[in-house]
């Protein structure tokens, strides 16, 4: 058995101040909805300009905070230094999460100044990201590294419209007003009539697939259940090592029962699974889905949860299916224990969505996939979300500093890139009993949502999965003989 799991529900309060400010921008929002999730900026006018500009021509004020993500330019640190940095890159997330909500709680004063956010808050913003930049290139130094010279140069911050990253991808127009419930998003917007989707589209689910008709043809699924066990926390033991909330949003976890920012590699391996298969340890864990729907969750008030915009009903998958398949070029071989895995990217609406792919659907209509809508299902039919992992592996690395460089999606030919491997390809899929939310003119009520960080403003593009192989040796060997052989076995 691994450590006393019931860490993993402690409440993360937050501090007077924050909730303080959490608090003001609830208020902003209720009863009329979320004011700031209907502004038109121009993206070619972020907040930061040459004359400290934080508007569009038409004075319409920005909606949220767009930051350079520090976290996927290093691909180069000194091991002896990861854990110094890890921290510093969660201390960064933090910055961004506390200016948003600056950003939601004074647009009074924005109304009346048009150079307030870049001097109350993104300025600000600015030297206290100089300063843990700082830090990070001590973390290098300290080992016998050299900091990176670009890495100063990340430090500033600008405004964003709430319209669409600046990559141009399709994250959602904006417009339309929210919920209502205390939550930045989702806009009516960010839904779509699954029926309007069109047939055979090649969303995330289709097109990251790395199986096929041909090569290894196999599969393997692991049963784990659907967090009947209600474990939830926001850490991210990946992303954020030893941070306690370094998710910022809530998970849902199957598999490993000693999930939280603190769990070692040998405290998951001795802990317990939820796996009908005793030797899968893994853990599989994504954001929890919520209605929101005015719901006070467990996490009301919390950090992670409720106090940083995450609010409403935590939705439980009806299925959550995890199935292992294999490669449509040849065979596959076995992942080293303990890789971690990130599909998705939970920060893709300012990131731009290069490593956006998890993708929504429904029920009797799973040839329609879309990675930047919710999607609104006829009458008896559920949500799903899927997602496909990357399947390619480096042969020498179980993590990379940027949590990415050591795996890779197949080519489009179904081949991995030069020098890596085929590995199974994990593929999961949830499907959930959402009550349809009511969209009607340019309005959205009781709408569902991931789990995010605030700036993110709930868009569905930010969706996103994580996985730990804690697979014993003879269950891995297992699965590639299946997978290898053609065989679908349980």
């Amino acid at each position: 058995m691994g450590r006393d799991t019931r860490r993993n529900t402690r409440r993360r309060r937050a501090p007077l101040a924050t909730r303080m400010i959490a608090g003001a921008a609830a208020l902003a929002v209720g009863g009329g909805g979320l004011l700031w999730a209907n502004f038109h900026a121009s993206a070619h006018e972020p907040g930061g300009g040459a004359r400290g500009r934080t508007t569009s021509a038409a004075g319409t004020p920005v909606a949220t905070i767009k930051c350079p993500d520090v976290g996927q330019w290093l691909r180069n640190v000194p091991r002896g230094a990861r854990a110094g940095v890890d921290r510093e890159l969660a201390v960064l997330d933090r910055q961004i999460t506390e200016a948003y909500a600056r950003l939601a709680a004074t647009r009074g004063a924005q109304a009346g100044d048009a150079a307030y956010v870049q001097n109350a808050i993104l300025g600000p913003l600015k030297s206290r990201r100089t300063a843990s930049l700082d830090r990070i290139g001590v973390n290098f130094r300290r080992v016998g590294g050299s900091t990176p010279g670009w890495l100063g140069r990340l430090a500033g911050c600008k405004g964003m419209p709430a319209g669409r990253p600046d990559s141009g991808g399709g994250a959602g127009t904006g417009g339309g007003a929210g919920s209502g419930a205390g939550a930045a998003g989702p806009v009516a917007a960010d839904f779509v009539d699954i029926k309007k989707v069109p047939p055979n589209s090649r969303g995330a689910a289709n097109g990251l697939a790395a199986n096929g008709d041909t090569g290894s043809t196999g599969s393997f699924t692991t049963a784990c259940g659907v967090n009947g066990n209600k474990l939830h926390n926001s850490d991210n033991i990946i992303v954020a090592p030893g941070v306690d909330n370094g998710a910022h949003h809530t998970h849902d976890y199957v598999g490993n029962q000693d999930n939280d920012a603190f769990s070692s590699d040998q405290d998951l391996a001795n802990a317990d699974t939820t796996c009908r298969n005793r030797a899968d340890r893994s853990t599989y864990y994504w954001p929890v889905l919520r209605l929101q729907d005015g719901t006070k969750e467990f996490d009301a008030g919390d950090l992670g949860g409720g106090a940083e915009g995450n609010v409403g009903r935590i939705l439980r998958a009806s299925q959550a299916q995890i199935r292992f398949v294999g490669n449509k070029r040849g065979d596959v071989v076995a992942m080293p224990r303990f890789l971690r895995v990130i599909t998705g990217d939970a920060k893709a609406f300012t990131n731009g969505v290069a490593n956006a792919n998890s993708s929504f659907s429904c029920t009797g209509f799973e040839d329609r996939q879309v990675t930047d809508k919710y999607v609104l299902c006829p009458r008896g039919s559920k949500v799903v979300r899927t997602a496909n992992f990357q399947s390619c592996w480096d042969g020498r690395n179980i993590d990379s500093a940027n949590h990415r460089d050591h795996v890779a999606f197949v080519q489009p030919d179904g081949s991995c890139p030069n020098g890596f491997q085929a590995i199974p390809q994990l593929q999961i899929r949830l499907v959930y009993a959402v009550p349809a939310p009511k969209v009607a003119g340019g309005r959205v009520r009781a709408p569902y949502a991931v789990d995010g960080f605030p700036e993110q403003l709930h868009k569905p593009v930010t969706d996103h999965n994580d996985f730990i192989n804690v697979m014993d040796e003879d269950l891995m060997n297992r699965v590639v003989e299946c997978v290898n052989g053609g065989e679908d076995c349980r």
